[in-house]
């Protein structure tokens, strides 16, 4: 029996090369490859532009091709001033569960870091005052902060809190203190239940800038309500808007099937 032997990647692509697939096609499925083979590792510079152009032997163009596409596919990462890097599984949060983003980081093996953008009290405007059930010229606590994971920012936040039900919360240091944990230790607030809708967006501007991403990029963009138990009643207690890099971040949903047979259904 003759023992088949596979030729080197470099062989094999000139190989391929000769059929009809468009040479950045055959460059991407070698960095796949390469990915599923572990030998570029997950959260790991991949080599350069430069670097791949020589292994494969094709442009820089084609080359920048395969990585882009890549990258919109979600294997691998930008960060702006370093490189591109293998994406990981790793970091996910579940939808269902509500915790701080300081606790998700924590969960994940990771260090977190918050950087205070700015922190101050205003009147609440109309969809505030709706949003978080207030009166007129009411005030409200803004706190914006990017949370990072091991150094790498993961997302830029928007806080609005009901000043009269949190007074005195300005004087906190955010770039230290967790949020939530302020709440509950401080002010005696239980969370109870949180009101989320997410929708994909391109980042812009500023917010590309704190997401250390290029103009353009995908990410996600949440707003939530916040409910919890405080002073003996429950009443809104938080909004939120965030946006979080979508290369560096899944979020997931555990689902189960109801057990009744009425609600089941055939797809």
């Amino acid at each position: 029996m003759t023992q088949s032997i596979e030729l080197p990647l470099e062989m094999r692509l000139r190989a391929a090369d000769q059929s009809m697939a468009p040479k950045y096609y055959i460059v991407k499925r070698a960095i796949i490859r390469k990915i599923e083979k572990e030998e570029y590792k997950e959260n790991e510079l991949i080599p350069s532009e430069r670097e791949l152009t020589e292994m494969f032997g094709v442009s820089r163009i084609t080359v920048r091709r395969a990585v882009d596409e890549l990258v919109g596919e979600n294997y691998l990462y930008r960060i702006q001033g370093k490189g591109t890097y293998v994406k990981s599984d790793k970091i996910q949060q579940n939808l269902i569960s509500i915790t701080s983003c300081t606790q998700d980081v924590i969960n994940l093996g990771m260090t977190p870091r918050r950087h205070v953008i700015s922190a101050s009290t205003e009147i609440a405007d109309q969809r505030r005052r709706r949003l978080l059930e207030l009166g007129d010229n009411e005030r409200v606590f803004r706190l914006e902060r990017i949370y990072f994971a091991d150094d790498d920012p993961l997302n830029h936040t928007v806080t609005y809190l009901p000043y009269k039900l949190f007074p005195g919360i300005d004087a906190h240091d955010f770039s230290c203190e967790s949020l939530y944990s302020v709440l509950g230790s401080q002010y005696g607030c239980q969370i109870t239940t949180a009101t989320r809708t997410i929708e994909a967006v391109l980042a812009e501007g500023k917010i590309a800038r704190y997401l250390e991403v290029s103009s353009g990029t995908p990410i996600l963009h949440f707003e939530c309500v916040t409910r919890g138990k405080i002073h003996g009643r429950e009443c809104s207690i938080e909004f939120f808007k965030c946006c979080y890099r979508s290369d560096k971040f899944k979020f997931y949903i555990n689902q189960v099937m109801d057990g009744g047979e009425g609600d089941r259904r055939s797809l």
